[in-house]
Formats: C-alpha cells, sequence, structure tokens
C-alpha cells in the first residue's frame, strides 16, 4: 500500500541505513526497526514532521532487524522524490505497522502488479514458502523485484508475466490474460490481490466471474 494517511497519528524517528535504487524509479529504502510487525502490514513514513505521512507497505521478513520499503519514483509527488535523495544517516519519521493483509500457512495465490510485490516479499521473508503460488506483473525484465529470493524456493509456483519484453522463464503478456488462460483455478485457497485500483478491480471480477467465491479474496491497493 502507498497513500496519505487519513488521520494523525504519533510519529518515531529511526535512522535510514540504505537507500538503493534497484531498477529505473524503483528504491528500496532500509531503516533501522523500531517495532514488531505482521508481515503484509504498512506503515506511514514522511521526512518532514509537517507533511502529512505517506503509506507504504513493509517489505522485509517479521524476524529482521532492519525494515525495507519499496517504492517508485514519482516526479509529482511531494514524498519520493524527497526520498530518493535522502542519504543513509538521516533521520526519518514513522508510524506504527498496521493493516490486515494477513496470510497464514493455508494454501494460497498471491497475485501483485509492480511495487504491489512488497507484502508478498514480507510474507515469504517470514517463511511463508509451502502452499503459496506467485504471480508477479510487470512491463519489463526488470520490473520483477526480489526475483533472485524468489526463484529459487517457488520455483515453477513463481509467475512473472511481463507485459512489454520477452524472455526466456517470463511468461509474454499481463497477468490477467495468464489467469484468464490458467485451465482450472484452485477451489481450496484464498487469493491475495495487491497493485494498483485497476489491476485489483480487473483480477478480483476475473476470479469472480470464474467461480471464486468473493469471500476467498483479499485484496490491497497499492497505488
Amino acid at each position: 500500500m502507498e497513500s496519505t494517511t487519513k488521520q494523525k497519528k504519533k510519529l518515531s524517528t529511526t535512522i535510514i541505513l540504505e537507500n538503493k535504487a534497484i531498477a529505473p524509479g524503483v528504491f528500496v529504502l532500509t531503516y533501522k526497526k523500531l517495532t514488531n510487525f505482521k508481515a503484509g502490514q504498512y506503515i506511514g513514513l514522511t521526512t518532514d514532521l509537517n507533511v502529512t505521512p505517506r503509506l507504504y507497505t513493509i517489505a522485509s521478513g517479521e524476524n529482521d532487524s532492519e525494515v525495507q520499503i519499496l517504492y517508485n519514483l514519482k516526479d509529482d509527488g511531494w514524498l519520493t522524490p524527497r526520498l530518493s535523495e535522502i542519504k543513509a544517516g538521516s533521520e526519518l519519521y514513522i508510524t506504527d505497522p498496521d493493516g490486515d493483509f494477513i496470510d497464514d500457512n493455508s494454501p494460497a495465490w498471491w497475485i501483485a502488479s509492480g511495487t504491489g510485490i512488497a507484502p508478498f516479499s514480507a510474507m515469504f521473508r517470514s517463511g511463508l514458502l509451502k502452499n503459496k503460488t506467485l504471480i508477479h506483473g510487470g512491463r519489463y525484465k526488470h520490473s520483477f523485484y526480489f526475483e533472485k529470493e524468489f526463484i529459487p524456493f517457488l520455483k515453477d509456483k513463481y509467475i512473472r508475466c511481463c507485459s512489454q519484453d520477452q524472455a526466456e522463464g517470463l511468461y509474454h503478456g499481463r497477468l490477467t490474460r495468464y489467469l484468464q488462460e490458467v485451465e482450472q483455478l484452485p477451489d481450496n485457497c484464498r487469493f491475495f490481490l495487491c497493485g494498483s485500483p485497476e489491476m485489483v478491480v480487473e483480477v478480483r471480477d476475473l476470479l469472480i466471474k470464474r467461480g471464486v467465491q468473493y469471500e476467498r479474496i483479499v485484496a490491497e491497493i497499492y497505488f
């Protein structure tokens, strides 16, 4: 999730450890962990106490000593242009973790677009490896963030749907087309969706049309 907080929350001060570009316009911000969280939760963050925090889903594992945030540079935004230039050692103001986009050990399909992969990275790094299928949609070959972690463990349960580039190991096309082409969807699992509002709505409607019960779909918007 990435958005503006709806209400004023208490802010704590932490220190940025690293701010690394991992793809064109995409960064991983790492800061010192202050509070425990559940994989799938989000925090609010800002670089200025006078500016309302924006919400970002945590990408790191529950037992990690550091917290990672995956974010896109938005040229017309207030925060991300500043975040992209911030250096290690700088202060960052954060809220406590919140949110209920939470999975367990039961079977699930994780469906993400772009930086919507963040909560699934947190779940994966927290030990949720079995009974999971991860479907990630992106435009280019460099759009599959954290793929080097996912591939060795998830193997053929990790599907990368690339709409623009073609390469070995990638499904050429949007993730919605992949989901339409799957012969049969499982009837014993939940479907977690995280990405843009358009993607979430389109995939939710597609799944329901294909017979998935609404109660088995868990969605979170990631702007």
